[in-house]
């Protein structure tokens, strides 16, 4: 029997301002949001039996991404900061930084997000 595939996935949160110029309702204005990310990195086990320590993950996530964009104005970041397009940025970032994501979440409210996996291949 095949072994399981393994996935590991640590949270984090980040506090962000954002303004959608385009946008006809309030969200044109300059508001803000209690981010969180949930990134997801998938493997087989190492001889340690881990996919990647936890401490490796939280440290790359911190250093691209929550470390650069919390507390600050988004529109600062991207010119069109949606959920969608900073999602999008996030998994950019981590996989430049040599992350071979298995998925990556990020939530605008509690109750919206946009998920992102890695293209299937053809």
């Amino acid at each position: 029997m095949p072994a399981p595939r393994t996935r590991v996935t640590c949270t984090f949160t980040f506090e962000a301002a954002h303004r959608l110029v385009w946008h006809p309702g309030k969200c044109r204005n300059l508001h803000g949001h209690s981010y969180r990310l949930d990134v997801s990195v998938e493997g087989p086990l190492d001889a340690n039996g881990v996919v990647m320590d936890f401490d490796t993950l939280q440290e790359v996530v911190r250093t691209e991404v929550i470390d650069v964009w919390d507390h600050r104005d988004l529109n600062e970041v991207l010119d069109n900061p949606t959920a969608e397009l900073l999602a999008r940025r996030a998994w950019e970032l981590l996989t430049g930084a040599g992350l071979d994501l298995a998925a990556l979440r990020l939530w605008e409210t509690t109750d919206s997000w946009v998920d992102l996996a890695p293209a299937a291949a053809d």
